[in-house]
């Protein structure tokens, strides 16, 4: 079986016995949970449009090694082209959901242990690139959902992970044995895991040799013994269990992030991919940001082609969709929108092999695409809240639209454009809070500033890969300095 089905996707997450917490209490089926399933529902989209020929060229690919037809999030790029349909498949999916659909992560740590593996066996003899592929070949066969684990606690900033009081805010090798190693220590800011069937770790900074145990990346089942998730909390998230679909403003579709532990978590030899060799965490935490800063040229894209919308719609829905200034509000955000995708679409098309014969994006474009995205989707949402009035945030609640005596008074004096239900006007103008203030904040607006890296850390890399000698010397020729 190559393709899963989303029925048969979201079957195969039920059936696993994950260890999830969330406000104090284990959930006892999370695929259930009324606030956890629209994150699961936004995975499942993921699956639904691989069965759809009109979305076939996107969201699925022949794999070279099999000859069979396979998920594109499980795939390794082999060209440029492969590159460029990865970020068109996640506006696609942004479009869809609104939302984050949570497999990018794994899809971008697929590629990067790829190749960082195959160079590590080039030069110590290893077998974590066979591994490796082992493990592609399973997700690919059985269409898994994998996640992808960088982020560590990291305690005090300004000390390596061996300098830590407590070595635990790194996740690192308490032990070592024949068969296998057992890991301690967490990483936060999953998101994702709670609706992964397996889950990739790897180290979250380059280390020097004192950091040997930390250095470690390796693959594991989510339901594995001594691995659990306690869930993270999204602005308006219990208006879920209210039992009102107007108030949430995207009602099937959503996100989810959790701070997974692993409590002596024994990993087998056959799935590790790096277990001390330092020098390379570098190389892998820097190819990993790389492909994760590409993907936001895409998804955060999608997502911003349906604010936009939104927006245009409540301008009409406010009878202001006529005025210069409402329109030139929306070119400005398409403006914006575009850009990103451009950057999207730039650091792919000038990706080139590494040494394993995938592809990698170029990196300094890539860094410039998620520092746009740091920037962009916050004035793209201040411009919706903008267009769209202060109703966003004032507007009462679905409970009193429905109530017999206050209904008819909101829908009243809350009707614009005399054409259009209030009930109509009241859920673009939720959907635009959703995205803007509410659950789907935490992947459209945070996510941009610190996923992938906070801000500094896309600067770091530009300074370090813009060739700042070059262009002197581009200078000097033209002005005939000679030294």
């Amino acid at each position: 079986m190559a393709l899963m089905t989303g029925e048969q996707y979201i079957q195969s997450i039920r059936k696993m016995k994950m260890e999830v917490y969330m406000f104090g209490k284990r959930v006892d089926c999370p695929a259930d949970d009324p606030i956890l399933r629209p994150s699961l529902n936004s995975v499942r989209m993921t699956y639904d449009l691989a069965q759809i020929p009109e979305y076939q060229s996107l969201m699925t690919v022949i794999s070279p090694e099999t000859g069979e037809r396979i998920n594109r999030f499980t795939h390794i790029h082999r060209s440029t082209d492969d590159l460029r349909n990865k970020v068109k498949m996640q506006r696609l999916l942004g479009q869809k959901t609104a939302a984050c659909f949570q497999r990018c992560v794994g899809m971008d740590a697929f590629n990067a242990v790829y190749s960082t593996s195959f160079e590590i066996d080039k030069k110590y003899g290893t077998h974590y690139h066979e591994n490796f592929k082992k493990f592609m070949f399973e997700c690919q066969s059985k269409d898994l959902t994998v996640d992808g684990a960088m982020t560590d606690p990291k305690g005090d900033r300004s000390k390596a992970p061996h300098q830590q009081a407590d070595p635990d805010l790194f996740l690192r090798v308490v032990e070592r044995r024949p068969d296998g190693v057992v890991v301690c220590g967490a990483k936060a800011h999953q998101t994702g895991a709670l609706n992964s069937h397996e889950i990739i770790v790897m180290p979250t900074i380059a280390m020097g040799p004192e950091d040997k145990d930390f250095a470690i990346s390796f693959a594991i089942p989510m339901d594995s013994e001594g691995i659990y998730m306690i869930i993270g909390r999204q602005s308006c998230d219990t208006r879920k269990c209210e039992n009102t679909e107007m108030d949430v403003g995207n009602a099937e579709f959503g996100g989810v992030e959790a701070l997974t532990v692993f409590d002596n978590v024994f990993v087998p030899n056959d799935r590790i991919f790096l277990n001390g060799e330092v020098e390379f965490a570098g190389m892998l935490v820097e190819r990993f940001a790389g492909f994760h800063r590409q993907s936001y040229g895409g998804c955060k894209v999608g997502v911003g082609d349906v604010l936009i919308g939104a927006a245009a719609v409540a301008a009409d829905y406010n009878g202001a969709n006529r005025a210069s200034h409402v329109k030139d509000k929306l070119i400005e955000m398409t403006h914006l929108n575009e850009t990103l995708y451009c950057c999207g679409i730039a650091c792919s098309s000038e990706g080139a092999p590494t040494e394993s014969g995938s592809y990698i994006i170029d990196l300094l474009l890539a860094n410039v695409c998620k520092q746009n995205v740091t920037r962009f989707p916050y004035e793209i949402v201040r411009l919706a809240e903008d267009i769209a009035g202060g109703l966003v945030v004032t507007a009462p609640s679905e409970a009193d639209f429905r109530d017999p005596k206050l209904g008819p008074v909101i829908d009243k004096y809350l009707r614009g454009v005399n054409n259009v239900s209030t009930e109509n006007r009241l859920r673009i103008l939720r959907l635009i809070e959703n995205m803007a203030l509410g659950t789907a904040a935490v992947g459209y607006r945070t996510e941009s500033l610190h996923g992938a890296g906070s801000p500094q850390a896309q600067r770091i890399m530009i300074a370090r890969q813009g060739n700042l000698e070059h262009k002197k010397a581009l200078a000097k020729a033209i002005a005939h300095i000679q030294e």
